[in-house]
């Protein structure tokens, strides 16, 4: 039997409830993907982080309960957080390497970690009716699509009122970011809709601020940004554009500690035994 740890972390929370919580493993190999596919079902969260230790840091990979994805913010400051509370990681900058997006690096200063993470640009579009349909809405500023819709609404009120039918989005074959300038400190806010995902409405999603960060960098003519993101369930997120790299920066709280069971004549079975949570 194969014991690997397990961690469940509130990325861009300084709570307990707070943020976006994600699993993390650490692993000294990499299982086979129908395994790593298998235990991120059984987490049912919205991503589990995986990670092997590498002569330069570590080798990184995120799963959802449908299958592997490029890129994960907050499950990537989740394994930071990990690696530097849990693991005794003796420096202040951990290296990344993934396989769809190249080198990471998530920085510690203080209680704040920050990600550097690429830029992604965004085009104009003619939304589907079907994406202003399923959102509930008839007017907007902007629409723009990247690897995911993002819809740039008028005012932070009408990005909280939004009661979306998520589930009409399948047909889409996109994530929905719907963001909007910000009120007070914050100068943008957003919302992030994942049809056919274990979790509807990603409470805080760092990798939709790669292209969230720089549409508002042009638009507010500023480098420097706090954001918020989510309704009932957010986080704070301090953002810069830095060219062709987004750097994002938040705060992360350990939820639970336990352990996953690997039989080895069924190693796509897992179970827990958990010993601390707080």
């Amino acid at each position: 039997m194969q014991q690997i740890d397990f961690y469940m972390v509130d990325a861009f929370s300084t709570t307990t409830f707070g943020g976006n919580a994600a699993a993390v493993c650490p692993l000294t190999e990499w299982l086979p993907d129908e395994t790593l596919l298998k235990m991120s079902k059984q987490h049912n969260q919205s991503e589990t982080a995986y990670f092997v230790p590498t002569e330069n840091g570590f080798e990184l990979r995120w799963f959802t309960t449908q299958g592997e994805i490029n890129l994960c913010g907050h499950a990537t400051l989740a394994a930071a957080h990990v690696i530097f509370e849990h693991l005794d990681y003796p420096a202040d900058i951990i290296h990344f390497a993934t396989r769809f997006v190249g080198p990471l690096t998530v920085a510690r200063r203080g209680e704040w970690l920050t990600l550097d993470f690429p830029a992604w640009g965004t085009e104009p579009v003619t939304p589907p009716s079907l994406l202003l349909d399923a959102l509930g809405i008839t007017e907007y500023k902007d629409v723009r699509v990247g690897r995911d819709y993002m819809v740039v609404l008028d005012n932070q009120q009408q990005v909280d009122a939004l009661r979306p039918n998520i589930h009409a989005m399948l047909p889409l074959g996109k994530m929905v970011c719907v963001t909007a300038a910000g009120e007070g400190k914050y100068d943008f806010v957003s919302r992030f809709f994942c049809p056919g995902e274990a979790v509807a409405e990603d409470p805080v999603t760092g990798s939709a601020h790669s292209m969230l960060i720089p549409y508002w960098a042009e638009k507010l003519n500023k480098t420097e940004m706090l954001a918020h993101q989510g309704a009932e369930r957010g986080g704070e997120l301090r953002c810069q554009s830095v060219g062709e790299r987004v750097h994002i920066g938040g705060q992360a709280t350990t939820y639970l500690l336990g352990k996953v069971l690997l039989r080895q004549n069924v190693l796509n079975t897992s179970h827990y035994k958990t010993h601390q949570s707080g």
